[in-house]
């Protein structure tokens, strides 16, 4: 928990720097109406669409009654949500959301809304567009925003039949948010959502506290030498998509040719005893480091040469925009948005997906050319300062609220509910 404290504190400090122009009050909604928005998310936990809800209604909560809503309201991202006095609301979900436990938080959630009259009913991952899409229907909520964040189907869950229920639950909203053109094309081709209700905004990126961070590598990685050259891979572990596998076959020729190499893998999930034991078979167990899930990835990746990202399919990834922001050179894989981030050569090096031989070539001439090094490191951090701020996508979500005035749900519904 230090960790976790420490985190929160410090973002609640940087939340008042960053983006001045929000937090000065010089940012006015675009509608010119201050609007009731409930933020409805699965949890509070450390990961990408999570740590992207609490910047953004940190950012709104200037602008708009903003409320976070969850379906289990733990994790360290309740902190600095909490100092900055945004109310968090519980709608418990149990272990199965279709049930009959599932069905009455989906009417508390309902009756929440309509009491008290929310304008914007935004939902941020899967079990939040099942749960908050029907409810702000009943309720007669105005702006109804589902999201897709991600590329591949989960496999957790989809099947055929559920598949065709998220279908229909996209279908009963106002807007589709997805941060990637690659989603958005997914929708219009597979699932026939018409384009003009899905909008791209691409994730932002908290660029002040990455650059910010400052190296302590004596504390953090008191086992490595000073010589060490440090990759970070910062990516979960639940999923064989994430390319753990092309990772561990690039390491052993990289280490072969410059063995003071060290890749620091940052997450965690039940791939990683797996992860871990191909590590050993390969005979690479002191090039790894195995960090787990961390809340210091500032500071971590201050201490880092290179990033990479070996993932076989991904919507936008925040961990390339985070390694870029912390002026870390990245090789990634050109999967789903990644392209729209990284332009080959010039601000990344991207590779094709499972290709082992040419992720360890690009990690190869990046520890070797020092200039390229910089060069990339220094185009990228550019790039996310003006392509992936916050301010950008707070502008954006502003574009898509100002629409019709809107009006609150007819009083007999109140009634009925």
């Amino acid at each position: 928990m230090p960790h976790e404290i420490a985190l929160g504190n410090d973002l609640c400090r940087l939340h008042e720097r960053v983006d001045k122009s929000i937090g000065s009050g010089s940012m006015q909604p675009l509608s010119n109406r201050i609007l009731r928005v409930l933020h409805l998310v699965e949890t509070l936990e450390v990961g990408g669409t999570e740590t992207q809800l609490m910047h953004t209604a940190l950012r709104q909560h200037s602008l708009h009654h903003v409320t976070v809503g969850c379906l289990r309201a733990e994790g360290p991202w309740l902190e600095p949500l909490q100092r900055a006095g945004i109310p968090i609301v519980e709608f418990r979900k149990e272990k199965r959301l279709l049930s009959l436990s599932g069905l009455r938080e989906m009417l508390r959630l309902a009756i929440f809304l309509r009491r008290k009259n929310f304008h914007v009913l935004h939902a941020h991952d899967l079990c939040a567009n099942l749960v908050g899409v029907i409810a702000a229907r009943l309720a007669g909520t105005p702006i109804i925003i589902s999201s897709r964040r991600h590329l591949a189907d989960l496999e957790w869950w989809c099947t055929r039949w559920r598949n065709n229920i998220i279908r229909s639950v996209y279908g009963l909203s106002t807007h589709v948010i997805v941060n990637s053109a690659s989603i958005r094309d997914l929708l219009v081709a597979r699932d026939g959502l018409p384009s003009e209700m899905i909008r791209v905004i691409h994730n932002g990126v908290d660029v002040e506290r990455f650059i910010l961070a400052r190296p302590d590598k004596r504390r953090l990685f008191p086992s490595v030498e000073s010589r060490s050259k440090l990759i970070a891979v910062v990516a979960n572990m639940y999923s064989p998509v994430k390319g753990h596998d092309s990772l561990i076959a690039a390491a052993s020729s990289v280490c072969r040719d410059d063995s003071d190499t060290i890749f620091v893998l940052i997450g965690d999930g039940r791939e990683r005893p797996t992860l871990e034991q191909q590590v050993k078979r390969a005979g690479l167990e002191k090039y790894f480091l195995f960090l787990g899930s961390r809340t210091d990835i500032p500071e971590l990746l201050a201490c880092c040469d290179i990033s990479v990202l070996p993932s076989e399919s991904e919507g936008l990834p925040n961990a390339v925009l985070e390694a870029m922001a912390a002026g870390l050179p990245v090789v990634a894989t050109s999967v789903g948005g990644v392209p729209e981030i990284i332009e080959h050569e010039v601000n990344g090096l991207l590779v094709p997906p499972q290709d082992a031989v040419a992720l360890s070539a690009e990690i190869l001439r990046l520890l070797r050319e020092n200039d390229l090094r910089q060069r990339i490191a220094q185009a990228g951090r550019e790039r996310v300062l003006t392509r992936f701020s916050f301010t950008r996508l707070v502008e954006q979500l502003e574009a898509l609220y100002a629409g019709p005035e809107p009006e609150l749900a007819p009083r007999q519904l109140q009634a009925s509910l």
